[in-house]
């Protein structure tokens, strides 16, 4: 994987991969590299006929569809920064409501004025304009170059701007590609931003780490505005490999069917968070797994949430008989402000969990080695060492000293991948994003060796009368209640300061049944984890609120309560 930025990536696949195609599943439609950087270009000079600047951030705002892949690089070819943006919820309710006002919240953040909207989206395009004033939106439908009349490009500062023989500008390894905004962005969003040479650092560092080469094909449902669906589904594309795009609703909707058209595509990488395997096991028996053939699956990225050492290993044993290598499942650690990949752990290793005393881990923060499966005990996954053009730290949250061995504290990182900060409507809203050059993840974990094992989020962390837990444990602790609605629960400090642990549990059952469940989760948290103070709230099904990703929103979730 070669190529100093993004649009020179891809004149390279386009040439050398004319016909090697991006199938995108759930729309039935294809589009082969030539293609795809004949038609950016084509649309790049109506964006600069627009009016489009050099750096400025253009708004993303396409379906798992040929038109993302050819909008985001169009904004590139015109030497903007492609922002892909979050999709309208289908299903109404609040978080459908509130959608105008978060995409106003994103434009305010990043200066964003102007939207590429797809062509799938046409009735959305009236609510734009009245819900977003100030925003241009262009259809991606119409937005095309004519052959003459091509504006020459300036630079910003009226200075004369390098031009490629096609009128476009040439950009470089300094400026400004992406801006991606993360997944649990709220009404005060960050949009990360990247540069051509962090995202072609980042995405040459998945490549070596996992070997990335002419046999291989990508697949991936996560919606291509999230940072493991872009950047994944982007490193299938610049290098020249067959990349297989599904929607997310498919995958959600029938996991056996997403899980049969991916064995039968040829595509060997493909990557999810872990409730993404969890939706697989749901969805296939052990009679029916060996009906699939899986013996070509090489890559299967967990990452995004905690790894869960259950869900693995039910996993590889539930699809075994169906070809599946234990060292296929390839638990990593990544972010977007990295260009997605922080840590992979060796090509051929099986999954690697370490045994700790829970009690100990969240008390005083080090990682004490116990039994495996002994009461009291939690499993933390090993995601590997840091990847190429990427160096980590693991240090104290206040002062930046570099934590001993074996001892939680906040992951560090630093390197060509990364980030240099955010667009922020809020100017020095991220002054406290770096500590001495390192940028602060806000992830907490330990080293082994080189070995990173992520423990969980700092924000997140629930403190309890000076006690300290970690949400994944109570959670783990209630899952199995019977009467949780598909295990599904959140656990979060109350909302009031009072001291407290709040679960949110989802369920079917009312009246007498709901309150023997509510006893039943505080006896099992009570037993598990020594808490007497533990508020259990009840909601229905799929109504504690998830990232365009899938994953909990234990904070959002606490002040749905609230409001």
């Amino acid at each position: 994987m070669t190529g100093k930025t993004l649009t020179a990536m891809l004149d390279r696949s386009a040439a050398e991969s004319p016909e090697v195609a991006a199938r995108f599943w759930s729309e039935s439609e294809t589009i082969i590299y030539r293609e795809l950087a004949e038609r950016a270009r084509s649309m790049a000079g109506g964006l600069l006929r627009e009016g489009v600047r050099r750096g400025e951030p253009v708004g993303v705002l396409c379906p798992n569809a040929p038109e993302f892949l050819v909008g985001l690089f169009a904004v590139l070819y015109a030497g903007g920064a492609a922002a892909p943006l979050p999709l309208p919820l289908s299903g109404g309710g609040r978080q459908a409501a509130s959608y105008p006002g978060r995409l106003r919240a994103v434009a305010q953040a990043s200066g964003m004025s102007r939207i590429l909207l797809s062509h799938r989206f046409g009735g959305l395009a009236g609510d734009l304009a009245d819900g977003l004033p100030g925003i241009t939106v262009l259809a991606t439908d119409t937005l095309g170059s004519e052959p003459d009349g091509l504006p020459a490009a300036t630079a910003q500062g009226g200075l004369p701007e390098v031009t490629a023989p096609d009128g476009l500008p040439e950009v470089t390894a300094q400026d400004a590609a992406i801006v991606q905004f993360t997944s649990g962005s709220t009404a005060a969003p960050k949009g990360v931003r990247l540069t051509h040479g962090n995202v072609v650092a980042g995405l040459a560092a998945i490549s070596e780490g996992i070997a990335l080469g002419p046999g291989d094909g990508g697949g991936f449902w996560l919606p291509l505005f999230h940072d493991m669906g872009l950047f994944g589904t982007l490193s299938a594309v610049l290098s020249g490999i067959p990349a297989h795009v599904w929607s997310p609703l498919s995958f959600v909707r029938n996991p056996a069917r997403w899980l049969g058209e991916f064995a039968g595509s040829g595509a060997t990488i493909t990557a999810m968070p872990n409730f993404g395997y969890d939706h697989l096991l749901a969805a296939v028996t052990p009679e029916e797994a060996a009906d699939f053939d899986l013996r070509h699956w090489r890559i299967a990225f967990n990452g995004a949430e905690p790894i869960s050492q259950e869900s693995v290993t039910a996993f590889v044993e539930r699809f075994a008989p169906a070809g599946l290598r234990p060292e296929t499942v390839f638990g990593v650690y990544g972010m977007a402000e990295a260009t997605l990949a922080v840590t992979f752990p060796p090509l051929g290793r099986e999954p690697l969990f370490e045994w700790v005393d829970r009690d100990t881990l969240s008390g005083t923060g080090r990682a004490v080695p116990a039994e495996p499966g002994a009461q009291g005990s939690r499993a933390v996954a090993g995601v590997g060492r840091p990847v190429s053009g990427l160096r980590l730290r693991v240090a104290d949250p206040m002062t930046g000293q570099e934590r001993e061995e074996g001892v939680v504290g906040e992951i560090l990182i630093q390197g060509d991948p990364v980030t240099s900060g955010y667009l922020t409507a809020e100017p020095g809203a991220d002054a406290d994003a770096f500590i001495d050059g390192w940028l602060r993840t806000g992830d907490l974990g330990y080293l082994r060796g080189a070995e990173l094992f992520v423990t969980g989020r700092r924000k997140e962390m629930i403190t309890v009368r000076g006690a300290n837990f970690y949400p994944q444990d109570v959670e783990a602790a209630a899952r199995d209640t019977p009467g949780l609605f598909r295990g599904r629960c959140v656990a979060a400090a109350a909302p009031d300061g009072s001291q407290s642990m709040l679960l949110i549990a989802e369920t079917t059952l009312t009246g007498a049944d709901a309150e023997a469940l509510t006893t039943a989760l505080r006896t099992r948290i009570g037993a598990e984890l020594g808490l007497s103070e533990v508020s259990v709230h009840l909601v229905a099904p799929r109504s504690i609120p998830r990232t365009s990703s899938g994953k909990v929103q234990r904070l959002a979730a606490r002040e749905l309560l609230v409001s």
